[in-house]
């Protein structure tokens, strides 16, 4: 039997065991027939991103009911770009999930990273895009490092990234200059990666443009599966996919073009709005690192290895190659996290990426729904557990007050995590 044979059959054994893997393997023809194996499979534990849906909205509620301005359009901007960083960092932190191994180092290396970056950008005055493909390739080539102690000589990942957590601490004094406590960002492109909006058109542009191609390639996927003779996703089922995309990005896009500046602002011709260049990043990150895990071998090849190493290394897949390359893929990803945080805070200091950096980005892919065990999870759960983290953290920073409110914060964001690795061990069980 062939090594691709073998393959196929490891990835077909995988997903028969983890339907999220593969979630269009058996559509049913008609929209009841669908709805119907959606509650079966919530039922029989695969929650998928509900816990988080229903826990974004839950808070929403009761901090729109406890503060009159939490709901507002200039808020909800500033929860939408404030979860930028952990969930850019979180989308690298679930392919690594996927195989059940863990990264500590990715927020100090992001901000090594960032370190970096700034330092080519301010110091050597090198343009925007060599900064962030520099910062990009640092954390690249750290992944690789990484990867490989893991790889090849089976060292686990708690130890190698725990021990690259500590060093790179120091690595990042080194790149900044131990004289100076950071380094200040003063391009305008490094500083927009946070703060920079689209024009209000553009927003719309952009919303009609990826309905239609959503649409466009649905359609093209359910001809190719017909030719094939397999059951494809019912054209009702699909239009009311698009509309909820529709709905729910017009919905944004109309709330990011409200104009946050004050009147002395626009008269003086200044506007805040459009949708943050942030989102766009995301949106990117999500349409390619999403088709990567789930329409392309070596997104198959990443779920046989964290469903079963063992099998998935008999049928041929090259094990060491697909753990290496989760490590690089997290460490790139952490390390333009490292850039927009910079934007954010206006530089990079020698504290940045520590405390709980790393464990917020953690908590984001948990809380969406990816599994700490390994085989479960996908890209899209970065950002529902980001955007839930960037609500509970700015909910509560205005709503506790006093000397112990961020002990009391603290306490509430590990009992949230704590929540989700719950829910996840029960759905676990639910599917044996």
């Amino acid at each position: 039997m062939s090594t691709d044979t073998n393959t196929r059959d490891v990835v077909a054994e995988h997903e028969a065991a983890n339907p999220a893997a593969n979630v269009t393997a058996l559509i049913p023809q008609t929209l009841g027939g669908t709805f119907r194996s959606y509650l079966r499979s919530v039922r029989g534990g695969e929650t998928g991103s509900v816990p988080a849906v229903v826990g974004a909205l839950i808070l929403m509620v009761i901090f729109g009911v406890a503060q009159g301005n939490f709901l507002s359009s200039s808020n909800i901007v500033a929860i939408v770009q404030q979860s930028a960083p952990t969930t850019i960092m979180a989308m690298g932190l679930v392919f690594v999930l996927l195989l059940g191994e863990i990264d500590l180092s990715a927020g100090v290396v992001g901000s090594t990273a960032a370190a970096f970056g700034a330092v080519l950008s301010v110091k050597h005055g090198m343009p925007w895009y060599v900064a962030i493909l520099g910062s990009a390739a640092f954390g690249g080539v750290v992944g690789l490092f990484l990867g490989w102690l893991r790889a090849k000589l089976a060292i686990p990942s708690f130890v190698v990234t725990l021990s690259a957590f500590i060093a790179f601490q120091g690595v990042q004094i080194l790149v900044i200059n131990s004289k100076s406590n950071g380094v200040q960002v003063s391009d305008q492109i490094l500083h927009d990666l946070y703060f920079g909006r689209l024009a209000p058109d553009a927003g719309w542009i952009l919303l009609v443009a990826g309905v239609a191609l959503y649409m466009l390639v649905k359609l093209v996927q359910n001809a190719a599966r017909r030719r094939k003779g397999l059951a494809a996703v019912p054209l009702a089922v699909l239009g009311l996919r698009a509309l909820a995309i529709a709905v729910f990005g017009g919905v944004f896009v109309y709330l990011m073009n409200i104009d946050q500046s004050v009147a002395w602002q626009q008269r003086a011709g200044i506007h805040q709005q459009g949708v943050p260049w942030s989102s766009v990043i995301i949106l990117g990150l999500l349409v390619v690192l999403g088709f990567t895990l789930t329409k392309t071998r070596y997104g198959r090849h990443v779920f046989a290895v964290g469903g079963n190493e063992e099998a998935a290394r008999r049928a041929g897949i090259r094990v060491m190659s697909i753990r290496t390359s989760v490590f690089v893929l997290c460490s790139a990803l952490a390390a333009l996290s490292g850039l927009i945080l910079a934007g954010q805070l206006g530089g990079v200091s020698t504290g940045d990426g520590a405390g709980n950096t790393l464990l917020l980005a953690v908590a984001a892919a948990v809380i969406g729904g990816t599994s700490l065990m390994g085989g479960r999870g996908r890209v899209v759960d970065a950002i529902l557990g980001g955007v839930v983290l960037a609500i509970l953290q700015n909910g509560i920073s205005d709503l506790l007050q006093g000397n112990n409110a961020s002990a009391y914060e603290l306490i509430i964001e590990g009992a949230v995590l704590l929540l989700a690795a719950a829910v996840d061990s029960v759905s676990r069980r639910a599917r044996r």
